[in-house]
């Protein structure tokens, strides 16, 4: 994938890194890995999925930075339309499903401290 978008892919994986920063400290370890996971797995991909996986990392980085920069943080994230699930494949719900199962559990698996949390 990186080639001829060597710049534009690492740009963008240090924005969303950054964007992830403001997340708090379970979100962000999630989003963190699934982030890093994502661009490993790509990485030898052919440049129409490289152009589309470009783009919609990019939207999402938009979105985050808008819901973060929003007066209320009330929600983040977006509801999927039933569109866009009938465009995923099997395997894109199969992660979906565990990300979104990861995301509320109750007890986190990750223990990330916060780094505004002075230590005792």
């Amino acid at each position: 994938m990186l080639g001829p978008h060597a710049s534009r892919v690492r740009a963008l994986y240090r924005r969303l890194l950054t964007l992830h920063r403001a997340l708090p400290p379970d979100l962000r370890a999630l989003g963190d890995q699934y982030v890093k996971d994502e661009f490993r797995r790509h990485k030898g991909v052919g440049r129409e999925e490289a152009l589309r996986f470009l783009s919609e990392w990019e939207r999402y980085a938009e979105a985050l930075s808008q819901q973060m920069t929003a007066a209320e943080k009330t929600q983040l994230g977006a509801r999927l339309t039933k569109e866009q699930l009938d465009d995923f494949s099997e395997e894109q719900i199969g992660q979906l499903q565990e990300l979104m199962q990861e995301a509320t559990k109750p007890n986190r698996q990750f223990s990330i401290e916060d780094p505004a949390t002075p230590k005792a």
